[in-house]
């Protein structure tokens, strides 16, 4: 494990792994560097690239300096950048992936975007979470709850079917895995906000990412995640769309990504 320290002094925790062109993984909601969907991408990508796997703020061995703000999070991933050299190749997954296009559309220097699944609600094939989903998302971490939190989050924000929650609270490695990591779904939310109310994406929004984008989505993933990753293509200046079939938001399989990475980083 190594340390770098974002623009507040967090130290922000990562491994390094590999050897050839940099890439950083930038996960999503619940996951953090040692989840083993990314550890195994990591592994898949080390023999061609230098992969930078690291904790978001709050999650893992980061710490989590308060108040938290979107900048904050972008602020930590502009150091990671620095850390790799200044223009690595960046991979995102769901509100991982809105994380790392918000950064290319701050300005932060990367060289290719791959994002996988960013959950955009754009049009009414998907359910939008309500209005107030950030303040009570952030009041039931607050208020200590967050078996709660995870619940709501999954069941109002990821439109997950109710008897999920029960299922995983009965696998206690992953309810554990959950749990701690769970003060954190605020900051996924306030990723999301104003991406997610069934509104069509502004092109005026990410004008400035001028990097190579390649927005993927699972073949059998929702129609709204599919409308998401075809709109979002849409109104980047420069991105391609592609479908990974068998693949979903909830099952990815690392062996079916990290080729299609290999071939958009390298091309």
């Amino acid at each position: 494990m190594r340390i770098v320290h974002s623009a507040d002094g967090t130290a922000i925790a990562f491994d390094r792994t590999g050897e050839g062109p940099m890439v950083i993984l930038v996960a999503g909601a619940f996951s953090h560097r040692l989840y083993p969907g990314l550890m195994q991408l990591a592994r898949l990508l080390a023999p061609r690239f230098t992969v930078i796997n690291y904790d978001r703020r709050g999650r893992g061995d980061s710490e989590d300096t308060k108040p938290y703000s979107v900048q904050r999070e972008i602020e930590d991933l502009e150091a990671l950048v620095q850390e790799a050299g200044g223009l690595p190749h960046v991979w995102g997954m769901s509100s991982g992936a809105v994380l790392a296009l918000k950064a290319a559309a701050h300005g932060v220097n990367i060289k290719k975007l791959a994002l996988y699944e960013p959950p955009f609600v754009i049009d009414d094939s998907g359910s939008a979470p309500p209005k107030d989903f950030v303040a009570h998302v952030s009041q039931l971490i607050a208020a200590g709850d967050r078996a709660g939190a995870i619940k709501y989050f999954m069941t109002k924000g990821m439109s997950a079917p109710a008897m999920v929650v029960p299922m995983m609270r009965l696998m206690p490695g992953v309810w554990r895995k959950l749990m701690a990591v769970a003060h954190t779904l605020p900051y996924d939310a306030k990723l999301m906000e104003g991406n997610v109310a069934g509104r069509p994406l502004q092109p005026a929004e990410w004008a400035s990412v001028s990097a190579p984008v390649l927005v993927m989505h699972g073949g059998k993933s929702p129609a709204s995640l599919r409308h998401a990753a075809e709109a979002l293509a849409g109104v980047l200046p420069n991105a391609q769309q592609r479908t990974l079939e068998g693949l979903s938001h909830r099952k990815v399989s690392m062996n079916v990504m990290a080729p299609v990475l290999d071939e958009f980083f390298t091309a």
